[in-house]
């Protein structure tokens, strides 16, 4: 069979942490994902780091694999002659079985490791999403190409490309892992198919900010609307609304617009606030100078005072 370097693949030091893999995998499928990449050959490289992932997030899996040694990427070698044995693979021929399908079946996952009339439970497969906002907030159907292990009625394992297409909910938020029962693999003589687990990446807004279900936006505001108060249209997900915006407000200070930012199911949704940021003209002609100058003669608001006040103390 021919070697990979898994660890070549994820672009991570053969004594990575467990949370070095699974970032290392995070970041490629951000960058290779078929559905949002424009690298080339980016489906064949997501495949690729896929199924180095499988086997090196697994503590067994990876010790098993460390103990095949190293060899130059896709160099023609065979395992030891007792890794079959310490592994649970037995003592079947190595010859023309890719190092995927090996590591897929590790541990006794394939049937021919048990009795070939078996029932048994297809694999679970795993794969990053990567959404926009808008699919995350409303929720969308996507079809995710699959190259994943089934078994034929010999109980022999072999890579076979699928199309699962999927809803995910609304409301699901970057970094959740989400399961979808029966999505993975499908059973061996009737047992059931395996789950599908969805690493979720959701790409940023250029207004929305996600926290939790929460929302943020930040809201400009001239200085005679903050401190005279007005009502302001501001856009949501959903839709524009309007806001009132109450006299005396101070920038920084958060406008709650409630039940208008993330929701999954009947579970109460989350709030979208608007931060108020207060932005001053740029340039100003003669007229509003002198305003500005009659403005700043007649006040007796100084924001500083509290700087001098700490300073006396």
């Amino acid at each position: 069979m021919k070697y990979k370097d898994y660890y070549e693949i994820l672009g991570v030091k053969r004594d990575a942490s467990a949370d070095d893999i699974k970032n290392a995998y995070r970041r490629l499928a951000r960058k290779y994902h078929p559905d949002v990449s424009k690298e080339k050959d980016a489906e064949e490289k997501f495949k690729e780091m896929a199924e180095a992932y499988e086997t090196l997030k697994d503590t067994e899996k990876r010790a098993a694999y460390d103990q095949l040694g190293r060899h130059t990427q896709g160099e023609e070698f065979r395992p030891p002659p007792d890794w079959g044995q310490s592994f649970g693979q037995g003592a079947g021929s190595f010859e023309d079985i890719d190092l995927a399908d090996l590591f897929a079946a590790f541990g006794g996952g394939g049937p021919s490791a048990r009795r070939p009339d078996a029932p048994r439970r297809g694999h679970d497969y795993e794969a990053g999403v990567s959404l926009t906002f808008d699919q995350a907030f409303n929720g969308a159907e996507i079809a995710l190409q699959m190259n994943g292990l089934e078994w034929d009625e010999q109980g022999n394992g072999r890579r076979v490309p699928r199309t699962i297409t999927i809803r995910v909910p609304r409301g699901v938020t970057h970094g959740e892992k989400l399961r979808v029962p029966g999505k993975g693999g499908p059973g061996y003589r009737g047992g059931p198919a395996g789950d599908l687990y969805l690493d979720i990446e959701v790409a940023d807004h250029p207004l929305f900010r996600i926290d939790g279900r929460d929302l943020y936006m930040d809201l400009p505001l001239a200085p005679w609307e903050a401190v005279l108060g007005t009502e302001v249209r501001v856009p949501t997900p959903a839709g524009e609304v309007s806001l009132k915006v109450p006299a005396g407000t101070r920038g920084g200070q958060r406008l709650r617009l409630g039940g208008r930012g993330l929701a999954r199911g009947s579970g109460t949704p989350g709030n979208l606030y608007a931060v108020a940021r207060i932005d001053v003209p740029a340039t100003v002609d003669d007229a509003q100078r002198a305003l500005y100058r009659k403005l700043a003669e007649g006040s007796t608001f100084n924001p500083r005072a509290h700087l001098q006040t700490e300073n006396r103390s």
